[in-house]
């Protein structure tokens, strides 16, 4: 029965075992993507970085046009 199958059996072989492959990864990418935020978050609300944005844009709107 396999011999008939072939390449078709291969296929569906290895497709089992690599089943919930992408699930793990997936999960992995959102773990990552949630501590580069949470990193990003902190920096971007710390004081010198707050006090740097808020002279650039005080600067942008007090720009002459």
């Amino acid at each position: 029965m396999f011999k008939r199958l072939g390449a078709r059996w291969r296929r569906l072989r290895c497709a089992r075992r690599d089943q919930g492959m992408t699930t793990a990864e997936y999960a992995v990418g959102t773990v990552a993507a949630c501590g580069f935020a949470a990193v990003l978050y902190k920096v971007v609300t710390s004081g010198a970085v707050s006090g740097a944005l808020q002279s650039i844009i005080g600067k942008a709107l007090d720009a002459p046009f």
